[in-house]
Order: structure tokens, then sequence, then C-alpha cells
């Protein structure tokens, strides 16, 4: 067996993958506040898919980025996505990220109303009484919830990120998110998600400020 592997140092691999994507999406061409989320989605996750099923609200990525400026913290519905968003990154805003998932009053809440710690997680989110970015990579629950907390008047999010990954309700619980037209939204049409593409957005947009300050 003969395989060639290409001589790449530790810490050119990253630039050497982003080169990679770039041939590979060829003539395909995306907004400049778009592409490097785009990007970095197909870097994490080796799917092309990414370059036509990510939607962008308008001035999406501007408001987020105001947003984690300000300090306005990051509500996940997973522990992989809170140990996936770079902190570091993060704290220089003063900005940091909560994942309810685990916590006794939402466990408790969930079996008393019969519902799933994500429904129940996003409650307790709307309780803080703050602004918040939600970024959801595994339940369709919590973007359902979300959907009717907005419609409600319970919450105004800053910006969802809804990306779940998965079969029941999955594209439909995407779809509300879509049409609130008033909501901030970053969404990955169809079934295709996952914590670590939803932590991967937040980096995108962290690692764009990054670039530019």
């Amino acid at each position: 067996m003969n395989i060639e592997l290409e001589k790449v140092l530790p810490t050119e691999i990253e630039k050497r993958s982003f080169e990679i994507i770039t041939e590979e999406l060829g003539q395909q061409v995306f907004s400049p506040e778009t592409e490097p989320v785009i990007k970095r989605c197909i870097h994490t996750s080796a799917d092309f898919d990414y370059a036509k099923n990510l939607v962008f609200s308008k001035d999406v990525i501007h408001k987020a980025m105001q947003a984690i400026k300000k300090g306005v913290p990051i509500v996940t519905d997973t522990q992989m996505v809170k140990a996936g968003i770079n902190k570091k990154e993060l704290a220089k805003y003063g900005s940091e990220v909560f994942c309810f998932m685990a916590d006794e009053d939402v466990i408790e809440n969930a079996k008393q109303n019969g519902t799933t710690r994500a429904v129940a997680s996003m409650d307790k989110a709307a309780d803080l009484n703050q602004e918040v970015i939600f970024a959801i990579g595994n339940a369709p629950t919590a973007l359902v919830r979300l959907y009717e907390l907005i419609k409600e008047g319970k919450i105004n999010p800053e910006c969802i990120i809804a990306v779940p990954v998965g079969f029941v309700n999955v594209v439909q619980s995407k779809e509300l998110i879509l049409s609130l037209e008033d909501t901030p939204s970053i969404v990955a049409r169809g079934r295709k998600g996952g914590s670590n593409i939803a932590a991967c957005i937040v980096n995108a947009l962290l690692y764009m400020m990054r670039e530019q300050s």
C-alpha cells in the first residue's frame, strides 16, 4: 500500500484545512459576514451541506456580536455545547455560558410538568429576566418552548442559534424559529446539526470579533 501523506506542520493544520475547504467550495459565494461561520461549521463537521443549510436572519452576525460585547450570557441545552465554547474569548466581554439541564430545580420542574429538561431549562432562562443568547444543539423541545415563550412575550432573545440534530420534530422546530421574523437567528435547516455545531458557531463569532479588535 502506497499512501502519500500531506506534509503539514502541526501549527499549520487548521490553516491548511480552511484552504482545502475554500478550494472545495469552488465558485460558491457567501457574504463576508456569514462566510467565516459557514466555513467553521464545515471545518468542525467535514460536511459541506452547511454551505447551503445554514440560514441567517438579517444582520444576525452584527446583532449577535453586539450582544456578546454587552456581556449578554449564553444559555445552552447541553454540557457539550458549554464545554466547546471558547470561554477565554467570551470572558473578554464579561459574558459566560450556562447550561441548566442538570440543575435540581429544572429536573424537578420537568417531572412535575411532564416535560423534558430542555423545556424546563428554557423556562428557567426566561425567569432570569435578562437578555440572553441561546445556543441549542440537541433538543428540538427547547426550540419549541422558546418559540412559545417568545409568542407569549415572556422572553426576547438577542439571538437564537438553532442547530439541533435528529429526526423527531427537529425540522419542524427549526422552522418555528425561522418564522420569528423579529428574532435574530442562525438556523441549520433540516436534520443536521449538533452540539459541536452550536459551539463552533459561537466560536466563529468570537474569532471574528478577535480579528476585528
